[in-house]
């Protein structure tokens, strides 16, 4: 399996996503495996790629939370690697973002300005509880794989450095708020990992930060897929109008 940095902006995250796959690989960590013998990363003119073993394909039963709060456990308990990993920048990829965007209109580019000032200012008022850890960064069941061998394996490790822990548990409870997604995946992964993160009092905030990151993935290729941008439209009017109930759909 080959992974190809769809963004300039992006490809910065190549080489850690390199030292993190191979850390991991040392942990013991079931996660995808670099392929042997192959140069990581993989440069070729201006492109910039990764090759991966493949885990072959997704078997019965799919991964559930409890497959990614015991993940998340076992992630959170590691000790950090060596060189640093980034510290946490909730805002850095949306900023990276907002300057590679295809076609944003001015007034959208002005609103979510203002949002991204807005939501900085409520992260200077978090007080975390769960402590610094290493973290995955965009914890979903997306990012899980069964393989052909029964394990559950994690993969995505664009994201992964050192942050608080309770972000790695907000992707399912946005997945609740915003896709409709069924109640007992909050419950499982709260009930595996031992904390429902939508009981602590900064979770508010970083539904903003997560929100905000769900809008902005597709600047860079809007101009690219009407389909895309027609659900980029549904999400940023539903901020702009504060509607917190609206439902979205997955970008195609």
């Amino acid at each position: 399996m080959v992974r190809l940095a769809t963004s300039g902006t992006m490809a910065f995250r190549a080489p850690k996503v390199v030292q993190v796959a191979r850390w991991l690989a040392a942990e013991g960590v079931p996660a995808v495996r670099l392929l042997p013998g192959v140069p990581a990363p993989i440069r070729a003119g201006e492109a910039l790629a990764t090759a991966w073993v493949d885990v072959g394909p997704d078997t019965e039963p799919p991964p559930d939370t409890a497959d990614l709060g015991a993940m998340l456990r076992r992630l959170h308990a590691l000790e950090p690697p060596r060189p640093a990993l980034p510290r946490w920048d909730p805002l850095d990829d949306v900023r990276r973002r907002m300057s590679d965007a295809e076609a944003l209109a001015p007034d959208d580019r002005v609103f979510l300005e203002e949002l991204i000032d807005q939501v900085a200012a409520g992260l200077r008022t978090i007080r975390y509880r769960l402590g610094t850890t290493v973290i995955h960064g965009d914890a979903h069941l997306g990012n899980l794989i069964r393989g052909s061998s029964g394990q559950v394996v994690v993969c995505d490790f664009d994201s992964v450095c050192l942050g608080p822990a309770e972000w790695d548990l907000m992707p399912v409870a946005v997945g609740l708020l915003r896709f409709g997604h069924p109640p007992e995946r909050q419950n499982l992964l709260a009930a595996a990992y031992g904390v429902d993160v939508t009981e602590w009092d900064g979770f508010e905030v970083l539904r903003a930060v997560r929100e905000l990151k769900l809008v902005t993935s597709v600047l860079p290729i809007l101009a690219s897929s009407p389909t895309v941008a027609a659900q980029f439209r549904v999400r940023l009017d539903s901020l702009r109008r504060g509607d917190r109930a609206a439902r979205w759909s997955l970008y195609r």
